[in-house]
């Protein structure tokens, strides 16, 4: 076989991978939707909150210090210590479920019962908020993220597949921790939602606000639970996406990357969330190899959205979801 088949392989794995990447944001609309019936827009930006808190926690820096400088002529900027990678996380996942309390304190509870379109709107806002306050806790530098994750080119999986095929396959280490780790998180999320008490009432909580609070089920648990759960899984996508790229602003955008993951994969299912990222994933760098170079390249920028649109001709509730029928 010759090297173009091989290097065409090699583009389609890495496209699995950077799939990966792509589903872990998506999982976290997935979860939200499946509990609210509502998008939320901030998911992309709790990634980007989360991963700031954990690089200013790892380093000890003190929140708000530039804020706190400007106003008093201070100084400020560490406490003098760092804090281990394990505690860092465990501590950014604490500020995450406090977040999800005061979003349903502050927000969703005042909320109740009204229109999909007005809690897609409060997300907005909410996600604007979040990243302001983001940028005034810990700054807008771009920081570098490092928990201890295996980086580079795994030497292993190069020198198989030279062994097997004679072209060795350039696969970086950290996506295939991202694959291992979503993998996971699908199957203990779905075996949560199908098989126990809390994950049975989110869906119903999903269905019908008030017949969920008619049988008993507290929408404000439900709320704080679900966004808890999103939390983590926005922790997970920032700490990856921040050790690939680095922690920068520009981070909350992937949030519109996985919006086409979400209209192949349908907004209920957290599997299809997975699948879409994957067929996202392969598609675009796919694309980008036979056909790019015929259309003059950068096909990754819109080949996504294009897919997605065509999904929405043909099949709205995706790949996974559920097809809605109204009886008028």
């Amino acid at each position: 076989m010759s090297d173009t088949f091989f290097f065409a392989m090699e583009v389609a794995l890495n496209g699995l991978m950077a799939g990966v990447m792509y589903s872990l944001v998506a999982l976290g609309f997935v979860l939200i939707f499946k509990a609210s019936g509502v998008f939320n827009y901030a998911q992309g930006v709790m990634a980007l909150f989360a991963a700031l808190t954990l690089v200013g926690i790892q380093n000890g820096q003190i929140p708000f210090a530039h804020v706190i400088n400007a106003t008093f002529g201070t100084h400020l900027s560490t406490f003098g210590w760092n804090v281990p990678s394990f505690l860092a996380i465990l501590l950014t996942l604490g500020v995450m479920i406090l977040f999800a309390i005061l979003v349903e304190r502050l927000v969703l509870k005042h909320l109740v019962n009204q229109e999909p379109i007005i809690l897609f709107m409060a997300t907005i806002g909410l996600a604007f908020f979040l990243e302001g306050l983001g940028d005034l806790m810990w700054g807008s530098e771009i920081k570098k993220l490092d928990v201890g994750l295996p980086q580079g080119v795994s030497d292993t999986i190069e020198r198989v597949t030279y062994e097997w095929f004679g072209y060795g396959f350039f696969i970086d280490k950290l996506d295939i921790v991202a694959a291992l780790v979503a993998t996971v998180l699908v199957i203990v999320l779905t075996l949560f939602s199908r098989y126990t008490k809390h994950g049975r009432a989110l869906r119903a909580v999903a269905d019908d606000h008030q017949a969920a609070l008619s049988v008993g089920i507290s929408l404000r648990f439900i709320w704080v639970l679900v966004w808890s759960i999103a939390g983590f899984v926005a922790l997970v996508a920032g700490i990856m996406w921040g050790t690939k790229s680095g922690v920068q602003f520009s981070l909350s955008l992937i949030a519109l990357k996985a919006l086409p993951v979400l209209m192949l994969g349908g907004f209920t299912s957290i599997p299809g969330a997975i699948v879409g990222g994957l067929i996202i994933g392969v598609g675009e760098k796919l694309f980008e190899f036979f056909i790019g170079p015929l259309v003059g390249g950068a096909t990754e920028n819109w080949f996504a959205y294009v897919l997605a649109l065509i999904f929405l001709v043909f099949r709205p509730q995706g790949l996974f979801g559920e097809k809605i029928i109204e009886r008028v």
